[in-house]
Formats: structure tokens, sequence, C-alpha cells
């Protein structure tokens, strides 16, 4: 339903943060002029079955897997790579859903993902100080004037590559690529040596197994579509507000304002003040929002951002994804699951494992340590079973592509090996192998929850 007082524009008249000073304000009227009279990217009608879905993981039926990129880039833009990512994805599915026994709702940070908050606006490299990098969308990565100087331009160019991903994606989903029969085609060669690869040529070969008997028993694709085709919709932080405003649209059918731009956004940590801009805007859109919880938010004001954001307190509409580091979650998880499941709140909760626990290496690269990031997944999986509440999904950065970004793991990775593959624009993204990790340590949790639950209804 459309917010009361609100249109697209609304949001212009807040102070806002973490977005870019245009010099030239004829060239971003010009762009965004000509970003509004292009066709959609997603439709009204994938937003509000993404939001049922999401529905069904509130009412802790089904689980919600959120992965992708950092930073979408212009350079690593290639179908190979949104392939594997999208093969991992599905990987990481298949592994929760046989694992776990419930339905997965897949979401890719894919096909938008293009601009990055930053600690500071400038960065000083030998005594040079210049913009900092915001992502493709905004400016380059190059550390020269030129390259930093915020191009509207860009939000053509990230339009044009978002959708040629989101048309792969949608061919990839629907045209057999996901077909369960090809459960062991999605293994990638770099993963399926590795420990993860290894289990999870075990599970495709059970779920070849079960496919066989289905068959047998008269279940197959042709009177089970979700044999051979899965929904996946894409999702990215709502950022940049000239290109979202740009690619709202009101739906004909029910005179909703919908960002088609992607069918999820996210507000960030940084950007979810109740009386500024990002807030403003999000709050008139129909689509599912997220909100990044981090340790400076206090119980009272999420649920200001939930009264602002989710009036009718709509089923699906808000997904929290907490983010604190590992071994700082009890310190300020718990008060927050309290408030919002005291409010009788129906929300997703979500874990973000990955922006607490970024370090700087001996050698001086950006990494995450995989065992920090699984134990924080543990860490907030106590948290909702002693709380009684469900944690519904795990939000992430990963790639598809044979990196070397985060350390440890099955795999070992060490500080020495960073230098290897280290090709991220912004921050260390997870390789297939350790996506994989973290999938079976989701779906174990997962089982062993509803062992649990199963148990104390029996007594």
């Amino acid at each position: 339903m459309a917010a009361n007082n609100w249109d697209p524009k609304s949001w212009r008249a807040m102070p806002i943060r973490q977005v870019p000073e245009y010099r030239d304000t004829d060239a971003l009227n010009a762009v965004e002029e000509r970003l509004s009279s292009f066709p959609p990217l997603v439709f009204a009608g994938e937003a509000r079955n993404l939001k049922r879905s999401l529905a069904e993981v509130a009412a802790g039926r089904a689980f919600l897997l959120q992965g992708g990129d950092c930073a979408e880039s212009f350079a690593e833009f290639h179908p190979d790579n949104i392939r594997d990512t999208f093969k991992v994805l599905l990987q990481m599915a298949v592994v929760l859903t046989f694992g776990a026994q419930m339905p997965v709702v897949k979401v890719g940070r894919l096909a938008g993902q293009f601009a990055k908050p930053r600690s500071g606006p400038t960065e000083t490299v030998d005594g040079v100080e210049l913009p900092s990098y915001r992502g493709d969308i905004i400016n380059g990565i190059e550390f020269n004037a030129e390259a930093r100087e915020p191009d509207p331009q860009r939000m053509l160019q990230a339009y044009s590559q978002a959708a040629s991903t989101v048309n792969l994606l949608r061919a990839f989903a629907q045209g057999g690529f996901a077909d369960l029969h090809r459960v062991h085609q999605w293994n990638l060669g770099f993963v399926a040596d590795s420990p993860a690869g290894e289990r999870y040529q075990e599970t495709a070969d059970r779920i070849a197994d079960a496919l066989g008997f289905m068959a047998a028993c008269g279940i197959d694709e042709r009177n089970t579509p979700s044999i051979n085709k899965v929904d996946f919709y894409t999702s990215h932080e709502a950022l940049l507000l000239w290109y979202e405003q740009a690619m709202t649209r009101m739906d004909s059918t029910s005179g909703d304002w919908v960002d088609t731009s992607a069918h999820m956004l996210w507000i960030g940590d940084r950007t979810r003040d109740l009386d500024e801009a990002h807030v403003e805007f999000l709050r008139g859109v129909i689509n599912p929002i997220g909100i990044k919880c981090g340790p400076t938010l206090e119980p009272d004001n999420l649920l200001q951002l939930l009264e602002r954001l989710d009036p009718e307190n709509e089923p699906g509409r808000i997904t929290l994804i907490s983010r604190f580091g590992a071994g700082k979650v009890a310190e300020s998880l718990p008060r927050l699951v309290r408030a919002v499941r005291n409010a009788g709140r129906h929300v997703v909760w979500s874990c973000d494992p990955m922006h607490g626990n970024t370090i700087k290496s001996e050698s001086g690269y950006k990494t995450r340590p995989v065992d920090r990031i699984l134990r924080e997944v543990q860490e907030v999986f106590q948290v909702h079973q002693s709380e009684g509440t469900f944690l519904g999904g795990v939000h992430f950065e990963m790639t598809g592509q044979d990196v070397t970004e985060c350390i440890g793991g099955a795999q070992g990775l060490s500080d020495n090996d960073l230098s290897d593959r280290y090709h991220t624009h912004c921050d260390p993204r997870l390789n297939g192998s350790q996506a994989l990790e973290l999938a079976f340590l989701i779906a174990e949790m997962l089982k062993e929850g509803r062992n649990n639950d199963s148990l104390r209804e029996a007594s």
C-alpha cells in the first residue's frame, strides 16, 4: 500500500549522507531524465512474490539465502562470472534445502550492487588527497583526479550492465540450467577438489537417487516445475538515490510505487537515520526492505524505524540483518530481538557475518577470517535459539571466482596466499569452497534447531 504524504522526490528535502557531490547538475538531471524513461529491470508482481516468500521465512517455514558481490564492477562484467556466482548460490541452496529440509528463498547481491558507503569522503595516498572510491556507478577505482570525479553518466552504464545481468539470471533460473538433474554440474572445478566440494558431491549423489525414486513414483518436472526451475531475485543497497528515484515507477494495477531497480533493497548501518533521505525514500516503495543492524542501533530506534518503514506490520516487508562481529553478538543482539518480539513485529531475522569481521592482515591486505565468519553465524543462531526466535537467513559477500581474499577455512588459505588472486574492488569475498562451508554449517544448525523444537513439543 502506498505511503502517506510521499512521492519519489520527497527524499530531496531531507538531510543525506554517503552520496557524492556532482558538480555538473545539468548532466545529472539529463541522466535522471533518461533513466526514468528506460524499461524497468523488475516488476511489481515479482516484488510481491518475494514478499510472500519472505513472509514464509518470517513464520519459520523457509530460509533466506542472500549473497553475491561486495561491489559489482564494470571491469569484471562477464557472463561466466555471473554464471559461476549463480552456480555457487544454487549449490548453497541445495545444501540448505536438503540438509535443513525447508524451502530456500534465493536473493542475489547482483544486478545493481554498484555503490558502496565509505568511512570518509576522501582518502590520502602519498600525500595526495582525492575523493573516496564509492563504487563504479559513481566514480573509478584508479587513484587519479579524473577517475575519482563523480560522473552521472556512470549510472547509464550501471543500468545497462544490470539489465544484461537480470536477463541472464532469468534465463539461468527458468531455462533449465537450475534443473536439479544438473546438480552435479554446478560444482566448480576449483571447488570440487576441496573438502566442501567433496561433501557437496556426496549430497548431489543422494539428491540424484531421490530424484530417481520420485520419477519412479510419477513425480518429475512435467508435474512439478520446481524440479527444473527456481525463483531467483535481485537486491542491492539503495544508496545512490538519484538512480533509485529514476527507476521508481507506479504500478498500474494498484497505484503503488515500486523501485524497479531490484526486487529487494536494503538500508545500510550508516544511512538508517530516521529523519534522513534514505529512510524517507524507502518508506514509500512496496519492495521488501532490509535494515542493517549494527552495534550502534538501540532498541527504541529500531522500533521507530519499523514503524516508519512498515506501519502495517506486513509479514515479508522487513528483513533485519544483524552485523556485529564474532564475540560481540551477545552484547547487542538479544535486546534488539526482545524488543522486536515484544512489539509483535513480523520480521525476518538474517545474519551478515562479513562486515563485523574485517581485519587488516600482516601483509597489508584487508581480509576476513573464515573462522570468525562461521563463529558469528553460530553466535547469532544461539541467541535466537535462547530467545525463542528464528534465524531466518544469511547475508554474505561471495563470488564464483577462485579468489584468495578471506583467510582460513578448510582450504587453509593464509596471509601468504592473499596476493595470489585478490581481485575485489572493495571488501574481501568468500570463494565457492568457503561459501559451501558456510552452507553446511547453517544446514546443520537448522536441522539441530528443528530437532530441538520437536523434542520440546513432544515433552
